[in-house]
């Protein structure tokens, strides 16, 4: 098998572990030879609960998920799979026609769709996307942790820990989405942000299922904002996106 190809992005450097949750043991065959070709070590789970036993073992550096695994429902797992990481995910179904499935799954944090049957080289060059989005938005948090701490409203934010601390003294979790998303509202405050920019900001798939965001947004308001049905600090700027109110104090 031949080396892993160099370049300027670290999961170049190494062999990629790459989980296939698929029923269908064919497909899964022929992607697995297909990955192993270029490289990267296939892991083959056909049940959901199969799923978090190779999270234990080691996390997978990208999913490919199908939404229809016989009975169970991959949206699921798609749900367990983000209660635990933020590990690039790839979501794939039979039916192009179910515009809901696949809405429903970027919502929940997939990085990409696509609809079987695809092509192999298709599959490689999104997988490969998808992995420098990720590389880009390290490389942004790396340098958003270097800005310090801020203060808005009743918190008290410190980017090197990624550390959320209300007025109570009480620490709130925010997921790697979530810090990126208040990262990039920290850093444009009082301006009004368009979907767009923050879905770039987040890596997220820049298509048009852009409603995403929104579930993103409602997720932080829920840790932000007193009352997130009427929010005062991530406010709804119509026809444009979404604009972060507080001033920013950097300490």
């Amino acid at each position: 098998m031949a080396p892993a190809t160099s370049g300027v992005y670290g999961w170049r450097h190494r062999r990629l572990r790459v989980l296939i949750v698929d029923d269908d043991p064919s497909v899964q065959r022929v992607i697995a030879g297909y990955l192993e070709q270029h490289d990267m070590r296939v892991v083959p789970v056909r049940r959901r609960r199969d799923v978090p036993r190779q999270f234990s073992i080691a996390e997978p550096d990208m999913v490919l998920l199908d939404l229809r695994l016989g009975e169970e429902d991959g949206l699921d797992v798609l749900r367990d799979i983000r209660l635990r990481s933020d590990v690039p995910v790839i979501i794939t179904s039979c039916d192009r026609g179910d515009e809901t499935d696949r809405v429903v799954g970027l919502e929940l944090g997939a990085d990409d769709y696509l609809s079987k049957p695809f092509g192999l080289r298709e599959l490689l060059a999104r997988i490969r996307v998808v992995l420098r989005r990720q590389d880009t938005g390290r490389v942004a948090a790396d340098q958003a942790a270097e800005q310090g701490c801020c203060r808005f409203d009743i918190w008290l934010f410190d980017r090197r820990t990624r550390r959320l601390t209300g007025r109570d003294g009480n620490a709130v979790t925010l997921t790697k989405g979530e810090y990126r998303l208040l990262s990039a509202f920290l850093d444009a405050p009082q301006r009004p942000l368009s979907r767009d920019h923050l879905l770039r900001a987040m890596r997220a798939h820049e298509d048009r299922f852009d409603r995403s965001i929104d579930a993103q947004i409602l997720r932080l308001r829920r840790k932000l904002e007193r009352d997130p049905s009427a929010p005062r600090i991530i406010l709804t700027e119509r026809g444009v996106g979404y604009i972060f109110t507080p001033q920013v104090e950097r300490l």
